[in-house]
């Protein structure tokens, strides 16, 4: 497994998305725990989750303490697994989000999922989304707030523009570490976020990063993946998987990407392990970029 940064800590190349696991249609926990295991033994040392990855109300935390309980019944050394959580959004249990960026719900929220997760200190917490009902600058000052006090170690914040990058920059300095934007084959409008990533020297998480090869968990189950494409020709000449290309076409658009595809089976998480190890051409970058929508 290759190792890319993110702020002082290396992780693997690709890491997982634990959403699915703990969504609607999730499966049951015995799977799951095999799942994040085998993500362990594929050498994935990233982990993605967030306070309100769950099914039903009142299920607050679900997806942190599965991956807590996995943790703890792993036969091997988790010490370099950076399990990296969220907060600022909401699940009432109706299939719906909810956004809250106060800066005391935030700060509540890091130390609840502290707790769950067993640990003193969060490695890398991140700010889900902004709250277009509070001044940006006050909910980035909850993850200030939470950094000086050592709730957290790292900060990233997710589903922001570049003045959003820019600012929280300005506040945070180099506690900001990453940030987490949809980006994909099909999905593309983050461009700007991540070359300014880049420059900043700040790790890009691209989340469902297998739009237009794979369905992801928020999609529609109308939402069919795209067949007979570029990756697919492409994967059939490297015997590989069309996800796995995807994902190594990911990371060879910058340094800063680190793809967190979701899994729910460990077969999954094994094929998207795979794909870290593939280098692909620049006729083949060529080609599969000639290929791209819009």
């Amino acid at each position: 497994m290759r190792h890319r940064s993110i702020g002082n800590t290396l992780v693997s190349a690709v890491g997982l998305g634990a959403m699915p696991l703990s969504i609607e249609h999730r499966p049951d926990e015995q799977r799951a725990v095999a799942t994040l295991h085998a993500a362990l033994d594929a050498g994935i040392t990233l982990i993605d989750t967030a306070d309100s990855y769950h099914w039903h109300a009142g299920e607050e935390g679900h997806n942190e303490l599965l991956i807590a309980r996995a943790l703890a019944c792993y036969g091997g050394d988790t010490s370099d697994v950076l399990v990296a959580t969220k907060g600022g959004r909401g699940r009432p249990g109706d299939g719906s989000w909810t956004v809250t960026g106060h800066p005391e719900h935030l700060k509540r929220a890091a130390r609840a999922s502290a707790r769950r997760l067993g640990v003193e200190a969060i490695g890398l917490y991140q700010l889900h989304k902004p709250d277009p009902a509070v001044p940006w600058a006050d909910s980035v000052g909850a993850l200030r707030e939470l950094l000086d006090a050592g709730t957290i170690r790292a900060a990233g914040i997710s589903n922001v523009t570049t003045a959003q990058i820019h600012q929280a920059y300005a506040i945070l300095g180099d506690g900001l570490v990453c940030v987490q934007n949809q980006y994909s084959p099909a999905v593309r409008d983050s461009e700007p976020e991540l070359q300014l990533s880049t420059e900043l020297g700040l790790a890009f998480l691209p989340w469902s990063p297998l739009g237009g090869i794979t369905r992801s968990s928020l999609d529609g189950p109308a939402a069919p993946a795209s067949a007979g494409t570029a990756f697919h020709r492409v994967a059939a000449e490297h015997g590989v998987s069309p996800q796995q290309i995807a994902l190594a076409w990911l990371l060879a658009r910058s340094p800063a990407v680190i793809p967190v595809p979701g899994a729910s089976r460990p077969a999954s998480v094994q094929d998207s392990a795979r794909a870290a190890s593939i280098e692909l051409s620049a006729a083949e970058l060529t080609q599969l970029e000639a290929a791209l929508p819009g």
